[in-house]
């Protein structure tokens, strides 16, 4: 102890002068070594200060036209099989994108949630090589099958070689595919037995959607959608199911490029369903994002604040579409946030 003493007591940087020699004491050292740390604290805490990059953010009047809204999604459905759930996409210049594949990616999840396949979103059988044909009352092989859409042909040469072909001719036609196995096709192709094959299955599907910079919406549903009567419709007869087990993890939903700072406030949300069928509605109010780092480089994106809504179905009639609605509006305002550093 008395050498721990002696070493502070050195420290003492104002030693009091007598006549012949100096005389150091130990609170003169603990007063030294005190200030020492309060200084280091005080000028390190001022750089870091004089350092920092500060972010100023402006709001103006969005005047760009013509532009496209890129919507990345990634969403789990852990008692959803992939063969029965779609996406859509319209908006309010009525512009629609029904069943979108493009740029999808459908997992199909097991019951504890592991990934059993990958595959870019489509449903159906591969194509039968030597399927039947039905020649004046007769069946017989041809290579070059022609199969009928049983009446949803567009025109005398139209061909539907595959379930998936005459289902894609009657969403044409604004016709629901009530019985599959009346459908050669369907029924060689094996679809219902598929579908029961998946039973339990869970679906992650993730990808974007690229569409209009105005008002819309985009949703997951079962089904093929068609329109009928001028209404957005499903066709749900086919899975010969009376209802849908909607529960969901948004994983991650975002407007356009991801930049610092930026919080998305449905990443990691999870809904579970409690009624038998219903719709999960989410009201999106997307404000256009311009973000500039400190080297200059611009982000183009956006952020999103959002309310949600569970719309559920009485009991003996389906007042809504089963399925996981996102309806977003584009705001008038344009947020611009410019990150600088204060030297």
């Amino acid at each position: 102890m008395d050498g721990i003493m002696n070493k502070i007591r050195n420290l003492d940087a104002y030693p009091k002068i007598n006549e012949d020699f100096y005389s150091r004491t130990l609170s003169g050292g603990v007063i030294t070594v005190v200030s020492s740390v309060v200084m280091f604290l005080l000028f390190f805490s001022e750089l870091r200060l004089y350092l920092h990059a500060a972010t100023e953010t402006k709001l103006v009047v969005d005047t760009s036209r013509g532009e496209t809204l890129r919507i990345n999604f990634d969403v789990t459905f852990p008692a959803l099989a992939c063969s029965i759930v779609s996406v859509d996409a319209m908006d309010i210049s009525g512009e629609q994108h029904l069943d979108v594949k493009h740029d999808i990616i459908k997992k199909r999840l097991d019951a504890h949630g592991n990934v059993i396949e990958a595959r870019p979103d489509g449903i159906g059988a591969p194509k039968i090589e030597k399927p039947l044909q039905r020649h004046g009352g007769r069946l017989e092989h041809n290579e070059t099958y022609c199969g009928s859409c049983y009446g949803a042909e567009a025109a005398d040469d139209d061909c539907c070689n595959s379930c998936e072909d005459v289902r894609e001719a009657y969403r044409k036609k604004g016709w629901a595919l009530s019985n599959p196995d009346l459908i050669d096709q369907c029924k060689r192709e094996g679809f219902l037995q598929k579908i029961k094959d998946e039973e339990g299955e869970g679906c992650n599907i993730y990808g974007f959607l690229e569409v209009n910079k105005v008002a819309g919406n985009f949703h997951f549903a079962p089904g093929k959608s068609f329109q009928q009567s001028n209404v957005h419709v499903h066709d749900l007869l086919a899975f010969q199911k009376e209802s849908f087990n909607l529960s969901h993890k948004i994983n991650r939903l975002a407007f356009g490029d991801y930049f610092p700072g930026v919080v998305n406030p449905l990443d990691s949300v999870h809904w579970t369903q409690e009624q038998p069928s219903g719709m999960y509605q989410y009201f999106l109010k997307v404000v256009p994002t311009v973000y500039t780092d400190v080297s200059g480089h611009t982000i183009q994106s956006n952020q999103f604040s959002v309310t949600e809504h569970f719309k559920g179905a009485e009991v003996g009639r389906l007042q809504s579409l089963p399925g996981v609605f996102f309806f977003y509006d584009l705001s008038p305002i344009k947020s611009s946030m410019s990150r600088s550093c204060t030297f």
